[in-house]
């Protein structure tokens, strides 16, 4: 069973948080999540929070403070994921791997079902 060192923004404009649908084909398929992804050999976090964002979304940001880590255990893996706050600074969300998108408030985070790594993350966000 493999191991992932998994990075997750906690995208905010206006005191709403960005999450995203993975489409169904994808693992997980269906469920939302925080945008992000894997941390390469030699990446920071930050470096890989800004390339995963600017590939998976085409967007620039700049990414602030930790938040929280979690650990899940999945049937394809074990991932940590780490989540820091990040702020727009060019480009508006554009979907390339998610087949959904929607800016929620701390009254609606729990509409959609999240992936079960990202409920910690939520939580230490506040929602």
């Amino acid at each position: 069973m493999s191991s992932l060192r998994v990075v997750a923004a906690l995208l905010e404009r206006d005191g709403l948080l960005f999450a995203a649908r993975r489409s169904p084909e994808r693992r997980e398929g269906g469920l939302w999540e925080l945008p992000g992804g894997k941390v390469e050999a030699g990446e920071s976090d930050q470096e890989a929070l800004s390339r995963e964002l600017r590939e998976e979304l085409g967007v620039e940001v700049e990414v602030g403070a930790f938040v929280a880590e979690s650990t899940h255990a999945y049937a394809h893996g074990t991932v940590t994921l780490v989540g820091y706050r990040c702020r727009l600074v060019a480009g508006e969300p554009v979907l390339r791997d998610h087949d959904a998108s929607r800016w929620l408030s701390t009254r609606s985070i729990h509409e959609v079902d999240w992936a079960p790594a990202d409920l910690p993350l939520l939580a230490a966000w506040g929602a």
